[in-house]
């Protein structure tokens, strides 16, 4: 028999511990990991490389989760993505990469609608300009990326198709002969 003071941190301590049980099953998937989901953006969202307030342009953004690292670098474009992620002497490792679906949110004001990076169909060379000029717009379905590239140009690559090459961030800086 026990004490109600004895019985209450017994009761106390099974539950904590059940619920200690629940949460590590729940947070864990995919050996162990925690899943990694898309955040949204806010008015005071910055880009990574340049500080851009992301709100302030148009065209897809993009999200780089990296392990052990509780809030994503945005990126204003996914030509910046690209071009980090792709970079040779990228160290950090990425558990997740998200892309704004075109095929759903607005091109000139995109907000959410976001998809798996690796598993989007990217339109390149389109006429539809974003936050740092030529652009990479991202679709989840095909068709609403050919009915992109039938509008506005551009040629169709998934992910894995994609070389640093096409995603320079020099801005054709190097070739401007104006200066």
């Amino acid at each position: 028999m026990c004490t109600h003071l004895r019985c209450l941190s017994r009761r106390r301590f099974m539950l904590t511990a059940a619920a200690s049980g629940l949460l590590a099953a729940c947070s864990q998937s995919d050996g162990g990991k925690a899943a990694v989901v898309a955040l949204e953006t806010d008015p005071g969202t910055s880009c990574a490389l340049d500080g851009m307030l992301l709100a302030d342009y148009p065209g897809p953004k993009a999200q780089i989760h990296y392990r052990d690292v509780a809030e994503p670098d945005w990126f204003c474009d996914t030509i910046e993505m690209f071009s980090i992620y792709l970079n040779p002497e990228q160290v950090r490792a990425v558990s997740a990469l998200y892309v704004q679906d075109m095929g759903k949110a607005d091109w000139d004001k995109p907000v959410g609608h976001w998809i798996d990076a690796k598993r989007a169909i990217y339109v390149f060379g389109s006429k539809r300009l974003g936050s740092m000029g030529s652009t990479a717009a991202a679709f989840s379905a095909e068709a609403d990326a050919k009915a992109f590239a039938e509008q506005y140009g551009g040629i169709l690559l998934r992910f894995d198709e994609v070389t640093p090459d096409r995603v320079t961030l020099d801005g054709g800086a190097l070739h401007d002969q104006s200066m």
